[in-house]
């Protein structure tokens, strides 16, 4: 409802239209100033999507926008603002709208293009790792990378790169797949690793690559074009290891294989005799994938194999047993502009965002000089002891001395114990971060300096960028009207049963029933069911009597509508007349259509139980314009006409 109603408001969207040039009070509410620039705003942005062209006269526009301001001094006057629900909910929204002003947009926008050209392409890759953390001494990071130099030597000299692998990776798995990876695309692996992949010619070893887990060589196996999605059904059937269990569930899925292809049902087949539980219930589906999103290649290439001349695969094997599968359909890769908001989150959520990030904060460090107080600085960095590593660091019980400013950011003072604090919050699971602690102080201490950029630049959007506080305004007010139209008309309308009553009766005449009709409506695609379901209503059969006739338990050929409907309700074929009777039949589209009336029901007024929803309605409106006369009484409204027509000579022209 809220979304709705935000839907109909006079716009939450800030477009770029062009303001007044000179910023003028255009009326005041209780002395409280509202200017033409904000109406004028309003009205260009809104002008196109009022229907009701006397909204579109300016004189009517600036009653409708006065009523508007007049329920938010309400809102205000009812201390609706101090609603801890409001303020939640309002600072929600403001840091959802903030992000788009917290990033860089060309950067991010360099990612997702660059994400987009990777996704085209697909890269079957072999990885060897040697872990080594993001925090180890310079001693044993030199020592990780030289031995994974040597190691690319022996591959590039000629040894085979799987046994070199399953020799010398630290991966897990290298000693069984060889460091086999399959195939991948964008987003499949932390973004290092990606980017060093997609950099490798197909059938080269890469540099050595640093990602958070060590370093990394990638062979490239191949590189073959995307694939795409592909949606597929399938009859899965486990293969024991003992030998005689084995041969059965062979013998099991060839059976299935010739019941298929002697025309019965895959879905009923995968119901009856599939053994993976987790689709068996919905015919055999497994919805839509891509390559790598399931862990079987081989599963995977019959699947992209299938086309719709050729829909149903041979039995196969893979590691988890015996497979038919079926093609649903095939979906090519999307278009960039499909993509984009995909892109996007992704991006957001993935290790390249890092770079946004990181974008960002410099920038920043270069609008907001900061020029650190060195010999404080100093003196607080040594109260950070290596007890921080075991998290048995305190803040000095006396922060006095570290309350001096250690930077400044514009007019906003930023002390010694404001980084303290901070450094405090980072205390829990720091054993293994890097050391010595005066190193690790002082990356804090940037990532600090960058938080407080950022929270500053944050907390002054509205200051930078005048769109964003138009947006905030308006929905801020929003909110609150929101709550005050709640209060004061919608919960009103629902719960005063004496004032609706009292409405309905002295409004009895707008609620009325058109002449009605009892009536059956049979519908069938065949003509011959039709004529045989005429007849049965001539005999006077019931509905139920016909269904029973005309239907079996495989098979419906009759559908039945049975009610009263107004005279022109769209369920009524359009040969039926208010008469009582049983029409001709009639053709619309697919449908043949047989309609017998049983009773003519004429025009008469609704009880208020017929006509609650539009009579709420109708009482709700009528409870705000009365309410609005009531607010003017309760305001002082002051309307400046001269700088009004002003407002209007300049927006028609």
């Amino acid at each position: 409802m809220k979304q709705l109603f935000f839907g109909l408001l006079l716009g939450l969207n800030v477009a770029a239209f062009a303001q007044s040039s000179k910023k003028e009070i255009l009326f005041s509410i209780d002395d409280k100033p509202y200017y033409t620039d904000e109406f004028s705003r309003v009205y260009k942005k809104n002008i196109d999507l009022v229907k009701d062209e006397s909204q579109k006269d300016l004189n009517q526009y600036l009653e409708l926008f006065i009523g508007y301001k007049l329920k938010i001094n309400k809102a205000n006057k009812l201390g609706l603002q101090n609603n801890p629900k409001y303020q939640t909910e309002l600072k929600s929204y403001r840091t959802q709208l903030a992000k788009n002003y917290l990033t860089d947009s060309k950067v991010t926008k360099e990612l997702m293009e660059e994400a987009y050209e990777r996704y085209k392409k697909e890269i079957k890759a072999a990885h060897i790792l040697l872990m080594v953390d993001e925090n180890a001494s310079p001693e044993d990071t030199l020592k990780a990378y030289k031995q994974i130099q040597d190691i690319r030597k022996k591959a590039i000299a000629g040894e085979d790169f799987g046994k070199l692998a399953a020799q010398y990776s630290q991966d897990p798995s290298a000693k069984e797949n060889q460091g086999e990876l399959g195939y991948f695309s964008a987003f499949r692996m932390v973004y290092a690793f990606e980017s060093g992949a997609y950099k490798t010619k197909k059938g080269e070893i890469s540099n050595p690559i640093r990602t958070r887990f060590g370093y990394h060589l990638v062979k490239v196996e191949d590189v073959r074009d995307n694939r795409g999605e592909v949606s597929v059904e399938h009859i899965m059937i486990t293969k024991p290891t003992d030998p005689i269990l084995a041969a059965k569930a062979k013998s099991t899925i060839d059976d299935i294989y010739k019941k298929i292809q002697q025309g019965e049902n895959f879905e009923t087949l995968a119901q009856q005799y599939s053994e993976d539980k987790s689709s068996a219930s919905k015919g055999g589906s497994l919805g839509r994938f891509g390559s790598g999103d399931l862990s079987s290649e081989e599963f995977e290439n019959v699947a992209f194999s299938l086309t719709k001349e050729h829909p149903i695969s041979e039995p196969f094997q893979s590691q988890f047993g015996w497979h038919i599968v079926k093609l649903t359909d095939k979906f090519p890769l999307k278009t960039y502009q499909e993509m984009e908001s995909d892109l996007d989150a992704k991006i957001r959520k993935d290790d390249r965002s890092r770079l946004i990030t990181d974008s960002m904060n410099e920038k920043l460090r270069k609008r907001f000089a900061v020029k650190r107080n060195e010999k404080l600085y100093a003196v607080a960095a040594k109260t950070i002891t290596n007890d921080f590593y075991t998290g048995k660091w305190n803040i000095p019980a006396e922060t006095k001395p570290y309350d001096g400013t250690l930077f400044k950011v514009n007019d906003k003072t930023v002390t010694a114990t404001d980084f303290l604090k901070y450094v405090n919050t980072k205390q829990k699971g720091a054993e293994g971060e890097m050391k010595p602690i005066n190193k690790l102080v002082d990356k804090y201490y940037e990532n600090f300096v960058d938080e407080q950029l950022t929270n500053y630049y944050n907390d002054n959007l509205e200051n930078e960028f005048p769109e964003f506080a138009d947006v905030m305004e308006e929905y801020r007010d929003g909110l609150l009207l929101f709550d005050l139209m709640e209060k004061e008309i919608w919960e009103k309308s629902k719960t005063d049963t004496l004032g609706l009553d009292n409405f309905y009766k002295a409004n009895q005449q707008n609620y009325k029933w058109k002449n009605r009709l009892d009536a059956v409506v049979a519908s069938s695609t065949k003509e011959d069911y039709i004529a045989k379901a005429e007849k049965m209503l001539k005999q006077g059969k019931t509905p139920a009597e016909i269904k029973a006739k005309l239907n079996t338990k495989d098979k419906v050929e009759i559908m039945i509508n049975e009610g009263v409907f107004e005279e022109s309700s769209e369920v009524l074929p359009s040969n039926v007349k208010a008469t009582t009777g049983v029409t001709e039949p009639t053709k619309k589209g697919d449908y043949f259509f047989v309609t017998k009336v049983n009773k003519v029901i004429p025009e008469s007024s609704k009880t208020l139980d017929e006509c609650k929803g539009k009579v709420i309605n109708d009482y709700q409106q009528y409870l705000e314009q009365n309410w609005v006369s009531d607010l003017k009484k309760e305001f002082k409204i002051n309307v400046n006409k001269d700088v009004f027509e002003k407002v209007k000579t300049a927006i028609k022209s």
